[in-house]
């Protein structure tokens, strides 16, 4: 097994490069400098000289807010760098993992989102996720499309390293109450890819850590682990105001794991103690 990872610094990638190594099993994990998977002709080459068996695409433009006022770049990542790679893992007939996220989704209700649920983002870098699944799906019969959400890693800014920093400068801070969700370990999400892609089991899943909190809960839940004193005020998302609209419910249905054989990942307070561990917060 030759298995390409783009976007292999990123939280997800890290990891993942990780426990493919772990596992000895061969990797390539360009950096942006030596592959910009908008160059068609980049990509086509290092398919050319790598030869991959599986491609595992976490490289995208993730900046949510920043995504709706440089919507020509992310659509060059998402989409076009997305397609470029795709079509040379169907020449090859390479499996191919494609990372998509929970705001495919417009986040109404407050029931989990099947597989089978019709999409409908409400800001821009979910359009162009979503863009990037149907480009995957049309291109590609060998795919796994993992959407995830509220992702934290060793590598990379997030939202427990923001609140740690906040929450060891601060006695008070105000954090939504009014979305809600479910935290994602990369470490675990890295374990279940591993275990995928030496099946057959292709389609679409939602992967996330176990349980649903808001982002004033997780918050909460971050202080108590870290042993830190900081109060946490909830407010709703209409007095934090941000450039994309965010989904109210990112409530995930992973049920399709269970369904094609895989485990479902433990629940995310289990994930975040074992996080803050590897940070060495605790």
């Amino acid at each position: 097994m030759n298995v390409l990872i783009t976007g292999g610094t990123g939280q997800l990638g890290f990891d993942i490069v990780a426990k493919l190594k772990s596992l000895n099993i061969d990797i390539s994990a360009p950096t942006h400098n030596e592959l910009d998977i908008t160059n068609q002709v980049e990509v086509a080459h290092i398919f050319e000289q790598y030869k991959p068996t599986v491609v595992i695409h976490c490289a995208a433009f993730t900046a949510v807010d920043a995504a709706e006022d440089n919507q020509k770049l992310c659509d060059d990542i998402n989409i076009n760098g997305t397609k470029y790679l795709a079509q040379e893992a169907a020449k090859c007939g390479a499996k191919f993992v494609y990372i998509s996220t929970d705001y495919v989704f417009d986040g109404q209700g407050t029931g989990a989102y099947k597989v089978t649920d019709k999409p409908n983002p409400i800001n821009y870098y979910g359009r162009s996720k979503l863009a990037g699944e149907t480009i995957v799906q049309d291109i590609l019969s060998k795919y796994f499309i993992l959407r995830i959400s509220w992702v934290f890693g060793l590598n990379s800014k997030n939202f427990v390293k923001t609140m740690i920093d906040l929450g060891s400068k601060y006695d008070e801070i105000k954090v939504v109450d009014d979305q809600y969700g479910s935290p994602t370990y990369t470490h675990d999400v890295a374990e279940l890819i591993s275990d995928m892609i030496i099946t057959n089991e292709f389609g679409i899943y939602h992967v996330t850590n176990e349980g649903i909190c808001s982002w004033c809960e997780f918050a909460k839940k971050i202080f108590e682990c870290a042993k830190l004193s900081c109060r946490v005020q909830g407010i709703p998302s209409s007095e934090y105001p941000t450039k994309a609209v965010r989904p109210f419910n990112s409530r995930l249905d992973k049920s399709s794991l269970e369904q094609h054989g895989f485990k479902r990942l433990p629940k995310w307070e289990d994930a975040l103690q074992r996080y803050l561990e590897e940070l060495e917060v605790i």
